[in-house]
């Protein structure tokens, strides 16, 4: 299905309060993306007519079996990103975080999963302890700003 960054940021931060809170309003949106609501319940809108979400003026926000599907996926794909950019790289959190975000939106599926299938490999012919070995070798290279 074709959707925007935005819509797609929607529909992980909605199946995120659902895992953390199991109800999701308007106001909780506006206050994570720091929205104003008009701009909340057009998304909220658009998701609806894509048949994503139900939602009824006023009440709770719910995703429907696509949606959850598809939101589960797109939040997958930003957890994987950001351990990898985190735990691997050594990228600080916030910076993980916010380039995950990004990287989750234009990877292609295919580049994505096979990206994701390369450092399972890497998992499972390397050791724990070499494939550590490794990546803390690779950090101690210098950057090229340096």
């Amino acid at each position: 299905m074709d959707l925007t960054e935005s819509l797609e940021d929607y529909l992980e931060a909605i199946y995120v309060h659902l895992q953390e809170k199991k109800v999701v309003r308007v106001k909780d949106l506006m206050k994570h993306f720091n929205y104003k609501s008009s701009s909340v319940n057009t998304a909220i809108g658009q998701l609806k007519k894509k048949g994503l979400v139900d939602h009824e003026k006023y009440g709770y926000i719910d995703l429907t079996t696509e949606g959850r599907e598809l939101a589960k996926e797109i939040y997958r794909k930003h957890e994987k990103l950001t351990g990898f950019l985190r735990d691997t790289l050594g990228i600080n959190g916030e910076t993980a975080e916010n380039d995950a975000c990004r990287m989750e939106h234009i990877l292609s599926d295919e580049t994505y999963e096979t990206f994701y299938r390369f450092i399972k490999y890497l998992e499972q012919v390397l050791t724990r302890k070499k494939l550590d070995s490794i990546i803390e070798q690779f950090k101690k290279l210098p950057r090229e700003t340096d």
